[in-house]
């Protein structure tokens, strides 16, 4: 049993299936996404028990058991978790390959660090490949988020 998003599920695959091609192929979520393959970009990073994990190399059997959230358990359209809110009103994406993961792990960073200093939040998001160069927008709307999270 894995708890995904807050909703348990059991599955016949293999427990060598990822972790990223069980949320994406069978469970048809689109947030993480398939970067380099080897845990090295974050593009597929996934919270499991609040921390951030790559997904893309983390087999089924090291999940069981446990809480994993996707970009999907964040929030969405109607109820926008508010690091979401923040990247639309900075502009912090462009292509937005990168950001799924990333704003996974600034919500784990903002969980246990609710006002981070910048070299913080550079710190928790230096594991993700942005190539579109929108950095300074990506931490001003971390720190967005950190300032409406006080209010």
């Amino acid at each position: 049993m894995i708890t995904i998003n807050a909703k348990n599920f059991s599955f016949a695959a293999s427990d060598n299936t990822t972790l990223l091609s069980l949320l994406r192929d069978e469970l048809g979520l689109s947030g993480p996404k398939l970067g380099c393959g080897e845990g090295e970009c974050g593009a597929c990073m996934v919270l499991v028990d609040g921390r951030p994990q790559t997904s893309c190399n983390l087999p089924l059997w090291a999940v069981k058991g446990h809480a994993v959230i996707t970009l999907e358990g964040l929030g969405n359209a109607s109820q926008a978790h508010p690091l979401q809110q923040a990247f639309v009103e900075e502009n912090a994406g462009q292509c937005g390959y990168c950001l799924s993961g990333i704003l996974v792990s600034a919500s784990a960073l903002l969980q246990h660090t609710p006002e981070p200093t910048r070299a913080q939040i550079c710190e928790a998001l230096d594991k993700h490949l942005c190539r579109c160069g929108a950095h300074d927008r990506i931490i001003r709307a971390v720190q967005r988020a950190a300032q409406s999270s006080r209010s």
